[in-house]
């Protein structure tokens, strides 16, 4: 491998074979053609892969968060899941920045996403395997096919793979106009001379990283160095570097997802970072051995020259491709504990300042484009104002059982009736930007089930901002009046409100598990409590109505409070059956 390498020198020879490539030759190649076929063809190729990843994506469908969701702290299990999905998906950064999303969003754990990681790199090869594979000659048929299983599949499921399908032929036929554009460069010296010059390792790398940081996709830089060999122009030992660099390039996309975000998501693109990174120094030094092992396993063509390399290098670098990647990947699996706790070195731990204004935790508005993750982002911000609601509705009694003033329980420098306007603030809050969410979710293309579930939400969170309202706007007053009351509820009666609320609360407690968790069950069980609790606020009613009748000096001195108080507990009990009538509609086919 050479080592000895003088940046001085190779910027001034490749200024010099820069401008002859532009300047010389000009009766031969028509640079015009030639840079509108290159580029052309690159929008092709990205504009392909990102139509055939949101088809995959969307086959995938729901079974994408099932898949995340099921994961365990076994890191082979991780793995490869972590590969199946970025297989799925497409590409490595997104895979890495739906794990930072997924963290924030605190559906799973920063440790639990390094096997994944792991997985995600492994994944990537798929596209470098497919993309080696000369089917450029039949991308019009994949075109053809995809657009008419597009427009006339009558399922989604098969509307859904002809846009795969027509993504997979738009970027092969890209491809094929960046190869034919490139022909002319076959007999072009200076341009031969400056492919060589990126045999060398270093120069090599920080090519391969800054062109993929540039385009954001490893992939489709790995495709476009294979286009490059398909002409014959770029060597194994050229071709190595450039993957490795890409390796460290795609860790951008992360790392700019990861800002604004929790610490424990930034966690996730460090480890990125570091794995790649560490992969990279730790194959650099064995270059030449990966290229002979490469060149071991790959059949002879008989060829000879540009004809072999043509012929030969696009599979070998795929296969270099993937031996580093699953290598690597293998190779760092023992240690992710270390890794996870060099992570944690570098970004400790830090207490959580929770604050009095609202604000929300878990939308991430890079990730509207993917239905998948923004519903779960959705939904785990709507688990957090069932929480909020709960220690409302709990704090709402306070005032009525207890004479003097209390403070709130979490935050002591605020009464309980500020800690209940503050939480209705919030609530107000993130009604607003979770329905805001949810609607621009629902312009994106979705599937029945998907629609079904965003407008749910919408409505279950308006359900949720109503109980608050309930509470801000009828209890919270209605303590007020029962302040200036001389007496208190009689011990019955008092019995009988702290019992109804404490159901109330439990309907509360099923429901973040009925939502947060999709038990249908749960939502079923709250729909039949609801029926039992209105039988029962009936028979509270009558027996003080009775204690009233009696002349009770207690009951009827709190009569309009009381009567009212539980009028507005039922309430509360109906808006949350309605919430979990909802949960139950969101249980639809695909």
């Amino acid at each position: 491998m050479k080592m000895l390498f003088q940046p001085k020198t190779f910027i001034t020879l490749f200024v010099m074979q820069s401008s002859m490539l532009f300047a010389g030759n000009g009766a031969t190649i028509h640079w015009g053609f030639l840079v509108m076929g290159l580029f052309g063809g690159l929008s092709l190729f990205l504009y392909g892969m990102d139509k055939m990843s949101d088809g995959l994506k969307k086959v995938a469908g729901s079974q994408m968060r099932n898949i995340l969701a099921t994961l365990t702290q076994n890191r082979i299990v991780a793995l490869v899941v972590g590969a199946f999905v970025t297989m799925v998906i497409q590409s490595s950064s997104a895979t890495t920045v739906m794990l930072v999303s997924f963290v924030q969003a605190e559906l799973m754990t920063y440790a639990q996403s390094i096997g994944i990681i792991l997985g995600a790199n492994i994944g990537t090869t798929v596209t470098a395997q497919l993309v080696a594979f000369k089917l450029t000659d039949y991308a019009l048929l994949m075109i053809t096919a995809g657009f008419a299983m597009t427009l006339f599949g009558k399922k989604d499921s098969i509307r859904h793979i002809g846009e795969a399908l027509l993504g997979f032929g738009i970027l092969f036929f890209g491809m094929k106009l960046m190869s034919d554009s490139m022909k002319p460069l076959r007999t072009f010296e200076p341009f031969i001379d400056l492919m060589k010059g990126l045999e060398n390792p270093f120069f090599g790398i920080l090519i391969g990283a800054a062109f993929t940081a540039l385009i954001q996709s490893s992939s489709a830089f790995t495709g476009i160095v294979i286009v490059l060999a398909q002409q014959g122009l770029l060597t194994l030992d050229a071709g190595i570097p450039l993957i490795l660099g890409a390796n460290i390039g795609t860790c951008i996309t992360a790392g700019l997802a990861s800002i604004g975000t929790v610490r424990e998501a930034k966690r996730v693109a460090l480890a990125h970072v570091l794995f790649n990174i560490s992969g990279v120094l730790l194959f650099i030094w064995f270059i030449p051995d990966l290229a002979a092992l490469v060149r071991s396993l790959s059949s002879s063509s008989g060829l000879t020259g540009m004809d072999k390399l043509a012929a030969e290098t696009p599979r070998q670098i795929a296969n270099a491709h993937t031996i580093f990647n699953v290598g690597v990947g293998f190779i760092f699996l023992p240690f992710t504990k270390v890794l996870e706790k060099q992570v944690y070195r570098m970004l400790p731990k830090t207490e959580k300042t929770k604050g009095l204004e609202p604000a929300t935790w878990h939308l991430d508005e890079s990730q509207i484009g993917h239905p998948t993750v923004a519903v779960e982002l959705a939904r785990t911000e709507m688990s957090r104002m069932i929480k909020i609601l709960s220690r409302m509705v709990y704090a709402s009694i306070i005032p009525f059982t207890a004479k003097e003033e209390s403070k709130d329980s979490v935050y002591p420098e605020l009464s309980i009736i500020d800690g209940i306007r503050m939480r209705e603030n919030k609530i107000d809050f993130l009604e607003r930007k979770v329905s805001d969410y949810c609607f621009k979710i629902s312009r994106q293309e979705l599937t029945n089930t998907q629609a079904v579930e965003v407008f749910a939400m919408m409505s279950i969170a308006k359900d949720m901002e109503s109980v608050g309202d309930i509470i801000d706007k009828n209890i919270i007053p209605l303590a007020g009046k029962f302040q200036n009351i001389q007496e208190n509820f009689s011990m019955d009666g008092e019995n009988e409100i702290n019992d109804f609320h404490i159901r109330v609360m439990k309907q509360l407690s099923r429901l973040n598990e009925a939502f947060g968790e999709m038990h249908l069950k749960t939502a079923e069980k709250i729909i039949t409590k609801d029926l039992k609790y209105r039988n029962l606020e009936s028979e509270y009613r009558t027996t003080h109505l009775r204690r009233v009748q009696k002349a009770l000096t207690e009951s009827v001195a709190t009569h309009e409070v009381h009567m009212e108080l539980m009028d507005l507990l039922k309430q509360i009990n109906v808006y949350l059956a309605n919430i979990a009538k909802t949960i139950t509609s969101m249980d639809l086919p695909e």
